[in-house]
């Protein structure tokens, strides 16, 4: 098993910190994983994106034009990102950041409405797991114990109490990711 993956969006929304939690989670499932994250200079607020790749057997390259997996959570993401899955492929789109949504019809799409679940769950900063919670429900590149060990070994200590809320929202991510 290999997965490439494109994570995409604005500077604050997580995304490189999803992509950093995704490649820990497939180093402590002895995993082979890379990680190489790409942001324009205004960084928050500016376009963000991280290519992680997952796989059972070493990985050639870290550089890659097409992705099995594309998560966009922007606009512009969306515009950039689309045309580059591989047929067959897969992409995972927010629903609030998206006006115009995909078109592909050689690709599995799926909207996952994370804003408005990190809103009602009231917390904005476990936005980036949902969204990592739809990719495993629909991908389940690593496990959910995995994920966990990777945030006890990736967050702070002082932020330790905060990881049941994280596997809260792994969770609520795979519960509302819908097909298109």
């Amino acid at each position: 098993m290999e997965k490439e993956i494109i994570i995409a969006g604005f500077g604050g929304q997580g995304v490189l910190s999803m992509g950093k939690i995704l490649a820990y989670s497939g180093l402590m499932e002895d995993k082979e994983v890379t990680w190489m994250p790409a942001y324009g200079p205004e960084q928050r607020g500016g376009t963000a994106n991280v290519t992680v790749i997952v796989s059972d057997e070493r990985i050639s390259s870290p550089i890659l034009s097409t992705y099995d997996i594309a998560i966009v959570l922007n606009q512009p993401s969306l515009d950039k990102f689309e045309s580059k899955v591989k047929p067959g492929g897969v992409l995972i789109y927010d629903g609030y950041g998206i006006i115009n949504p995909p078109t592909r019809k050689d690709i599995t799409v799926y909207r996952i409405d994370a804003m408005d679940k990190a809103a009602e769950m009231k917390n904005g900063k476990i936005f980036n797991m949902i969204v990592l919670g739809g990719l495993l429900e629909v991908c389940p590149v690593v496990s959910h114990a995995g994920i966990e060990k990777a945030l006890y070994k990736t967050l702070p200590e002082r932020h330790h109490a905060l990881i049941p809320l994280n596997m809260q929202a792994l969770k609520a991510g795979a519960e509302i990711i819908v097909k298109c």
